[in-house]
């Protein structure tokens, strides 16, 4: 919290409930955070996450009448702290604290709130541009909010793009490995047009069918997803090279949760796709090492065949 300049007992004391509900909320986070960023950014980094972390779930838990009606009291919370800039709340203090300090436009915490409503009653996408579009407004918001904080004052508008490509990416592999359970909620944030061209059904994905059309399109989203990750690397010639490690593990990993999904082939719609812990430590490992070079030469193919997944 010195390297951070976070000074003060209550403020100090409210980075602690922000660590402390990273590491029940996201324990492989937290470390990766903890392990390999500098010093300085570490308490911002995890208010960021938890700040967005926290809405985040808010949006996911009861009726619609339910989730709604905690948002709306949560996100009037927010936007009276940013104009009175003070709270009652611990994790939103902390990112008051952090905003603050590193300059975060406000105008992307608005859209963050603003886009979050979408998920209190998900309509589903029916084609890319859709997808596309719930990706502008939630997705690139969450992402400047949290990964965002390492340029002050939100970075450069080409920082900006290189994160929403980020975004993009880690969607499209959260709608993979979360498939199962997006399902078994009611709800598919595949669009609608990509089943279409594969010959496939919701009712299809519903029961777990292992059929060619299912695999097919499991390994094609897979693949713009890979894609998306292989252009998002040019985030590491916009970041200092202290910043360098994490995102790189956060690329790789993303890598190694796709070929985790394509290996499981039409399984995932029954189970969700979880990480190997003993690939995360290997790449956690490798992130660390002397890079020579900024953009990452992603191997996850070859970390899983060496973990057995």
């Amino acid at each position: 919290m010195d390297a951070g300049e976070v000074w003060g007992s209550e403020a100090r004391a409210d980075y602690l409930k922000v660590a402390q509900f990273m590491q029940r909320r996201e324990p492989a986070g937290y470390a990766a955070v903890r392990m390999l960023t500098p010093a300085h950014f570490q308490p911002h980094v995890l208010a960021g996450y938890a700040f967005a972390s926290f809405t985040d779930d808010l949006c996911d838990r009861g009726t619609v009448a339910e989730r709604t009606r905690r948002f709306d009291a949560w996100a009037g919370q927010i936007r009276a702290a940013l104009d009175s800039g003070t709270s009652r709340h611990p994790l939103l203090r902390a990112f008051l604290y952090t905003s603050g300090l590193r300059d975060l436009p406000r105008h992307w915490i608005e859209s963050y709130l603003d886009g979050a409503r979408i998920d209190l009653d998900f309509p589903g996408f029916r084609t890319e541009a859709d997808y596309q579009a719930y990706v502008d407004r939630l997705t690139w918001p969450f992402l400047m909010i949290t990964t965002g904080l390492a340029q002050p004052g939100g970075g450069t508008p080409e920082f900006a793009q290189s994160c929403r490509l980020v975004a993009d990416a880690g969607q499209r592999t959260d709608i993979l490995t979360d498939l199962a359970e997006d399902l078994r909620d009611g709800r598919l944030y595949l669009p609608l047009d990509a089943l279409e061209q594969h010959g496939v059904t919701r009712a299809d994905l519903d029961a777990g069918r292992d059929v060619p059309g299912v695999r097919a399109l499991l390994t094609d989203a897979a693949g713009k997803a890979h894609h998306t990750l292989r252009e998002a690397s040019r985030l590491l010639d916009e970041l200092p090279e202290e910043y360098g490690p994490l995102m790189r593990f956060v690329l790789d990993l993303h890598h190694q949760r796709l070929e985790t999904v394509v290996a499981m082939g039409a399984t995932v719609t029954r189970r969700p796709a979880r990480d190997n812990p003993l690939t995360c430590l290997r790449l956690l490992a490798r992130a660390r090492r002397p890079h020579h070079g900024r953009r990452p030469a992603p191997q996850a193919r070859k970390e899983c065949e060496r973990s057995g997944v």
